[in-house]
């Protein structure tokens, strides 16, 4: 075990995970706390700095074995100066000085970074990119999320929004809206909300049979998981939409590893827990569109580290920083 440690926080609308890592990137302890949003947000870095003194009590532990905190939190925020700029469901209305307020509360070296960007440093450090520098990890969740990193360093963009893979348009015209305000967006497809939507306009339609039929008959719903399920047990229409939004991930995926050159794409979040039957057909389709350079150097796996992704990437910025 190290002599010191690190702590990670991934800080989320419900609940925010914390843990105290080793400089290796492994977790030593972990756990979560209620994410409070009452009174605009001001107790939330209150909560995070008592969590990490209550635990240190509990583990019988001083404070001088914790060399800094990396967070990630959701939405923009300037990087500058460690302020998150209005996130809503978080009780910010106005710029919050989230780097400022927790090192304040703690006495602690404090990175802030986007949750996204977090559980690609993650995978990169200590999960399915282990050992590579040039990295897309893909989150395919409720939405469609994405972070880049080149030669070990995030990819952020002129105001902080690069690697939005999940805004890329996979149908120019006539697709499905998508929260953004845009329509068509690979978002509408790929994620598990997209494959649900796609499910039930199928199973709308006359004369649909099979398992996936009998399981929205019943319930009048389907879930993403029912889909892959059913698809493994060879149902048609599962194994359609299967292979509709392998393509446009598989096709997505390819361009933007014919633009950046990766060592490794990695697939995240609940949808990738679907496996093989996934993850097979995405590589056919990117190997249809990959530039053949590409296709020969670039490594499509599925993420290894699931919820832990975030707080381990939350660690990595704090050894990056303090160059550890």
């Amino acid at each position: 075990m190290s002599e010191k440690w690190i702590v990670g926080v991934d800080l989320g609308g419900t609940t925010t995970k914390i843990a105290f890592i080793d400089i290796d990137g492994e977790l030593l302890h972990k756990w979560e706390i209620p994410t409070d949003n009452s009174n605009e947000g001001q107790n939330i870095t209150i909560n995070i700095a008592n969590a990490i003194d209550q635990k240190l009590v509990e583990l019988k532990e001083q404070k001088t074995k914790l060399i800094g905190i990396g967070m990630g939190a959701p939405g923009p925020m300037n990087y500058d100066s460690g302020v998150v700029l209005n996130v809503v469901n978080l009780g910010w209305k106005d710029n919050f000085p989230l780097q400022e307020s927790l090192h304040t509360l703690t006495a602690l070296p404090v990175v802030i970074e986007n949750d996204a960007n977090c559980a690609a440093l993650g995978e990169m450090w200590n999960g399915a990119g282990k050992g590579t520098n040039d990295l897309v990890c893909v989150t395919l969740g409720t939405g469609v999320g994405g972070g880049v990193i080149a030669n070990g360093n995030i990819v952020r963009g002129i105001n902080g929004a690069a690697g939005e893979i999940g805004h890329i348009t996979s149908i120019p015209f006539g697709g499905a809206p998508c929260n953004c305000g845009k329509s068509g967006c690979l978002e509408t497809i790929a994620s598990a909300t997209g494959i649900v939507r796609q499910a039930e306009n199928e199973l709308s339609k006359a004369d649909v049979k099979g398992p996936l039929a009998t399981i929205f008959a019943e319930n009048r719903k389907v879930t993403a998981k029912d889909v892959f399920d059913c698809a493994r047990n060879g149902d048609e229409v599962a194994k359609k939409i299967i292979d509709e939004v392998a393509f446009h991930l598989g096709f997505a995926l390819a361009n933007i590893a014919n633009t950046l050159n990766p060592q490794m794409i990695v697939l995240g979040g609940g949808v990738s827990r679907a496996g093989d039957i996934l993850l097979d057909t995405v590589k056919v389709n990117f190997s249809m569109f990959a530039f053949s350079a590409v296709r020969e150097s670039t490594n499509l796996a599925l993420a290894t580290l699931g919820n832990d992704a975030g707080v381990i990437g939350a660690g990595w910025l704090i050894k990056n920083k303090l160059n550890i």
